[in-house]
């Protein structure tokens, strides 16, 4: 495969970048502190192939579990961090890699500089030899950044908050680190990384379409962004994140691994992705996810407006607090699923909350009023 001359970065027992393989990963969907659980699941997914397997870790008793889950396994364990940048201290000796996502790290302590937390991070990082990943999504961006850029720019910032991070990982004299830019939308994801790579032809990246849904749909949006960069040699690792029941987890990394087999023999044509119809939107199941019955509501959705597959509308689906608020607002319909209550948007704007047997319904009653305000029978 053509690959760009990245620097190498060492995540356990694998190292991409540098000329190595491309390195498939996934994350866990079980709840980290129910340790069986996360284990089996760890174990499931590096069998199917996963060269790292990333699990989410927001509280203390979080990392407490991880310190369990690391006795278990000797798979290469990464961990993503939110809003609580300081439990980096907690993971950082159980785990081989570490992502943050610039976005996420005004939430927390609001009267410390950015740049502050970044090193904090950093300094715990190299003491205990992990990889840092700068995990950039479209849809949690600082707004500062946003306000810098006309509203339908949604590249710049992405990538303006990517380089100013590596700028200052530079430095600090960090070099074990990647970053991803991801977004829902595969020509989005593409010219970001293009743009990324022209500029930090040094920097390996990690790449995947956020958010990218449901099989066989999640997978085709993934596939369209990801074979073309990797038959550009841009790309080192790669995540085809998907909406699936925790015991199909691992289809994520057969998915992932079919994509690198298809670059290595040259089948680089895909099927373009475009927004001419229904465009179903719902990010990856993992331990976030508030109520088990988001996947199950994700079909459903599906099944009930298959009857407008032809109109270019975006309906979001997403399972918790941490990327539902935000990463909602660019649909024009979205729903973020909490503990007992569904929260119903249209963009940026709350509709109201909603049980998950009363959600339906009013999607369609919202999806029916959409439909002939935009495209009314003439």
């Amino acid at each position: 495969m053509r690959k760009n001359s990245t620097r190498a970065v060492r995540v356990g027992s694998v190292t991409f970048g540098g000329g190595n393989p491309i390195v498939v990963q996934s994350m866990c969907a079980t709840k980290t502190q129910d340790v069986a659980a996360t284990v089996a699941q760890v174990e499931q997914l590096r069998q199917a192939g996963a060269g790292i397997v990333r699990i989410a870790v927001d509280s203390p008793a979080d990392a407490q579990a991880l310190v369990a889950i690391r006795e278990q396994t000797s798979a290469n364990l990464s961990v993503d961090l939110q809003e609580n940048y300081r439990l980096v201290t907690q993971v950082a000796p159980y785990v081989n890699k570490v992502r943050y996502n610039p976005g996420h790290l005004y939430h927390h302590q609001t009267n410390v500089p950015w740049q502050d937390k970044v090193k904090f991070i950093a300094d715990v990082a190299a003491q205990y030899g992990c990889a840092l990943r700068i995990g950039v999504n479209c849809g949690s961006i600082d707004p500062a950044k946003r306000e810098k850029f006309p509203s339908e720019d949604k590249i710049s910032p992405m990538l303006e908050s990517a380089w100013e991070h590596c700028e200052l990982l530079d430095r600090l004299g960090f070099s074990q680190y990647c970053v991803s830019l991801k977004e829902s939308d595969p020509q989005m994801v593409i010219e970001a990384n293009r743009r990324f790579a022209a500029a930090r032809p040094d920097v390996p990246l990690h790449l995947g379409v956020t958010e990218a849904g449901m099989p066989p749909e999640g997978i085709r949006k993934t596939r369209a962004a990801l074979i073309p960069l990797l038959a550009e040699g841009i790309g080192d690792t790669i995540r085809v994140s998907l909406t699936l029941p925790n015991e199909r987890k691992h289809e994520e990394v057969l998915a992932g691994l079919e994509i690198v087999a298809d670059v290595a023999a040259g089948r680089v044509t895909v099927e373009l992705w475009t927004r001419d119809g229904l465009n179903i939107v719902s990010c990856p199941s993992c331990s976030r996810v508030e109520n088990a019955a988001f996947v199950q509501l994700t079909e459903k959705v599906r099944e009930l407006t298959a009857y407008a597959a032809s109109y270019p509308i975006t309906i979001a689906v997403m399972g918790c607090r941490v990327n539902g608020p935000g990463e909602t607002d660019d649909a024009d319909l979205g729903l973020w699923c909490g503990p007992k209550y569904v929260n119903l948007k249209k963009g940026p704007v709350t509709l109201g909350s909603f049980t998950y047997d009363e959600i339906l319904p009013r999607l369609k009653q919202e999806l029916d009023a959409l439909i002939a305000e935009r495209f009314p029978v003439t």
